[in-house]
């Protein structure tokens, strides 16, 4: 597997690319992203901080943390409220942040705009991410660039691709 990595960066400074890079790719409407790592706790406060960069860039920011995802209730009570426009802070031109547990997973993973899939230590890339990150060093982590042909199929979950 090859894998190509930016040097490490202070956190703030990778959250300011990551949040360009997403508002380059889609600026307006409602936008979804999903944040998510092996621990809840590192992914829920990537997404604070995620969330923050947004806001600073003038964007209306709808915040969730749902846990394991279930596919159903993922739609019916965050997704489709959101699309509607009936969860509370959404707009017609806001983004909703999400962390959580196997929003990545093939039956959900094309609900998001933009993704983001935090590793640490010795970690595994996730291959549905639009960006991976390293938080090893929380402080100045650093993104991952993998060549997915390259990529085992035993990286993922199972009945993941």
């Amino acid at each position: 597997m090859t894998r190509t990595a930016y040097e490490a960066q202070p956190r703030d400074q990778l959250l300011d690319g990551i949040a360009e890079e997403f508002l380059h790719h889609a600026s307006h409407g409602r936008r979804l992203i999903a944040v998510e790592a092996s621990t809840t706790a590192d992914a829920a406060r990537f997404a604070d901080d995620l969330a923050a960069a947004l806001a600073a860039r003038g964007q209306s920011i709808v915040r969730e943390s749902v846990g394991p995802v279930d596919e159903a209730e993922l739609r019916a009570k965050v997704v489709e409220p959101f699309r509607a426009g009936t969860l509370p802070g959404a707009s017609a031109d806001s983004v909703l942040v999400v962390d959580g547990q196997g929003l990545l997973d093939d039956a959900v993973r094309g609900i998001w705009h933009f993704s983001v899939w935090l590793m640490a230590g010795g970690g595994l890339p996730h291959s549905g991410a639009s960006v991976i990150v390293d938080v090893t060093d929380d402080a100045a982590p650093s993104r991952f660039f993998y060549d997915y042909c390259a990529l085992p199929p035993s990286v993922n979950r199972p009945g993941l691709r």
